[in-house]
């Protein structure tokens, strides 16, 4: 059926029982993409049908489908002018999210949680301002709904009365177990079995009855939504001011169409209560869910990675908080639903009363941070560097402004690769710079980041460590000086040119290093280790031997460790000084691989590199035309 359906018009010309077939094409093409590519892959199991019987009811070029995160839009792509995902997150090729510059269908960029209720709330309002008439429809995840936006969103929907769908699409899951009293509430909707989803093959055995059986079906239909608006009159939902339709079988096409043209009619606030299964159709995903949230390429057949694991910088976080906790029992680990993710899954384990999942609630969780650490705590919150930008005003008013001891652990800094703009993590340390009593380290290699995390308890004050996605760089470094506050790290001598760097990217400056080296170039490489409070004695002397500075950074060029290094050369009113900095434009940088990205922006050791040597080069030039000039003037004077 894929090869017959080219467009969502041709969707809506095919019978119930096609769409079925669709939905299985569907699937094993996604499970094929996905295996060779990477990407979203028990989720976009999940929403082949509902996504199906969305695209049937409703006309996505007209009505606007706001998709919560986005991560689960395959589907929707394929229908929706994209069908060949073979480039699917791939640098040029198409996004793993909802893009605007992709499709008209893609009305609103998404790649972070809870936000599509109030985008979707923002659409509606000016399309009454403008006295249009299309429908506007949110569809938002269980796991979600912990996040607070979600939740001031619905209010403001149900108060106003604004005409606006919203789909929960509901599979007791969000990257890791859903966990909270909003999920509590949602199972006891789930358990209501007299108006839970239709039983299959009891609609089978009814429709086979000549004639009339089919009628039965639909009476029944009928019926089983009127009774269980009687048995639940006052739920939640319904209290802020929505009218509630649910829970259905989000894996039936045919009783999603028969909800959604039902609420396309209302003129009012509706909740759709969707039940799915994540990872549908791939047992292997089904059992492990959380497994294959995300993924890179597998093997179809056993779902093992097709590349071998190692060990990255989470995991080491990971163990290396255990072992501070075995040690000192003020030691806490706060995660926002993501356990494996940020290395958290042994600690929880080993210390269940010390951790806390508080779910997608990022602002609530850096809040309780401060509190635990108001109250003699030791709290560590690993949080990916993107998420951290949903919990700015937490950090400021709640951590910072107390002084309070909050070790803020920040994951997937830098490049992250093909989830692009709404993932990379290319800010924090400039957005974390501006804050007053907060210390910003950045390691460069596991063994600094475990030193960095002891260091870190001592300070007693708040501080972040961040680190990237994998693993170390190629350079190995035997020997670690020991952490002084505020102290950079000498790693070479050299009186060429000066290379301050920071965190990951150290290892890419010693690797220029050794390569200058052949070539009779000598570099004063410098591990900055602090940006914040930088280490400008460290820096100076240096810069005012070699009158020529690289800085490097997997961050954005405005406000970094370049802003740093600038602005002290220019307060130290420090002349004739060449300055190359090399980091991320003032830009969101689009998806693709670490690589593809480091090449296309110069931050690729190739072109540093031929950036240093074309500086060097320059200067032996000028000096030996120079030294020409001068001894012509000499011959002159005799």
């Amino acid at each position: 059926m894929l090869e017959k359906v080219n467009s969502t018009e041709d969707l809506k010309k095919i019978t119930i029982k096609e769409k079925e077939e669709l939905a299985k094409d569907i699937r094993e093409y996604i499970l094929k993409i996905v295996s060779e590519n990477g990407g979203h892959l028990a989720s976009n199991l999940g929403v082949v049908e509902l996504t199906l019987a969305l695209e049937s009811v409703f006309d996505s070029k007209v009505d606007k489908i706001v998709w919560d995160v986005g991560h689960q839009s395959y589907t929707h792509k394929i229908l929706n002018g994209r069908k060949d995902l073979k480039s699917l997150r791939k640098f040029g090729g198409i996004a793993g999210f909802p893009k605007t510059n992709e499709s008209e269908t893609d009305c609103f960029n998404t790649g972070h949680s809870s936000t599509s209720v109030s985008a979707a709330m923002g659409m509606a309002k000016a399309r009454d301002l403008k006295k249009e008439n299309h429908s506007v429809i949110a569809v938002i995840g269980d796991g979600a709904l912990t996040g607070g936006m979600a939740l001031e969103a619905l209010n403001h929907i149900g108060s106003s009365k604004t005409n606006v769908i919203v789909i929960l699409n509901d599979n007791e899951m969000s990257i890791a177990k859903n966990i909270g009293g909003i999920n509590m509430f949602l199972s006891k909707l789930r358990a209501q079995k007299c108006y839970s989803m239709s039983n299959q093959k009891v609609r089978r055995v009814l429709e086979k009855i000549p004639l009339i059986g089919k009628l039965i079906v639909k009476i029944i239909r009928r019926l089983k939504q009127g009774v269980k608006q009687l048995i639940i009159p006052k739920m939640f939902f319904e209290d802020i001011g929505f009218k509630y339709l649910g829970p259905i079988n989000g894996h039936d096409i045919e009783d999603m169409e028969l909800i959604f043209e039902k609420a396309k009619q209302l003129d009012e606030p509706v909740l759709i209560h969707v039940l799915t299964k994540k990872g549908k159709g791939y047992e292997i995903a089904e059992n492990k869910p959380d497994k294959f949230h995300a993924t890179g390429a597998f093997n179809l057949e056993t779902g093992e990675s097709k590349k071998a694991k190692q060990k990255d910088y989470s995991k080491v976080f990971g163990e290396k908080l255990i072992d501070l906790a075995n040690k000192n029992d003020k030691i806490v680990a706060i995660t926002a639903s993501m356990k494996d993710g940020t290395g958290l899954k042994e600690f929880a384990e080993k210390f269940p009363n010390r951790f806390f999942d508080v779910g997608i609630a990022e602002q609530h969780a850096l809040t309780f941070s401060a509190g635990l650490a108001k109250e003699g705590m030791i709290p560590f919150i690993p949080l990916y560097s993107s998420f951290y930008q949903r919990g700015y005003d937490q950090v400021i008013h709640d951590i910072c402004m107390q002084n309070l001891p909050v070790i803020m652990c920040v994951d997937r800094a830098g490049i992250v690769g093909q989830d692009g703009e709404t993932h990379q993590g290319i800010l924090d340390l400039s957005f974390f710079k501006l804050i007053p009593n907060i210390t910003i380290m950045a390691p460069k290699d596991f063994i600094e980041l475990k030193m960095m995390m002891e260091f870190a308890i001592k300070l007693k004050s708040p501080v972040v460590i961040r680190y990237p996605r994998g693993g170390e760089s190629k350079i190995k470094f035997k020997t670690h000086s020991f952490i002084n506050y505020k102290k950079c790290d000498v790693l070479t001598k050299g009186n060429d040119v000066t290379i301050i760097v920071i965190g990951n990217q150290v290892g890419k400056a010693m690797s220029i290093f050794y390569k200058l080296k052949e070539e009779g170039i000598f570099a004063n490489v410098i591990n900055a280790r602090f940006l914040k409070p930088i280490d400008k004695s460290g820096f100076i002397d240096s810069i005012k031997n070699t009158k020529f500075v690289v800085t490097i950074e997997d961050n954005t060029l405005v406000g970094g460790l370049a802003s740093e290094v600038n602005e002290l050369i220019a307060k130290k009113h420090l002349k004739d000084v060449t300055i190359r900095n090399f980091g991320y434009p003032d830009v969101f940088v689009e998806h693709g691989s670490v690589d593809e990205l480091e090449k296309k922006y110069g931050l690729d050791e190739e072109s540093i590199l031929k950036s240093i040597k074309k500086e060097i080069n320059f200067r032996k030039d000028d000096k030996t035309k120079n030294n020409v000039q001068n001894k012509k003037i000499k011959n002159n004077i005799k």
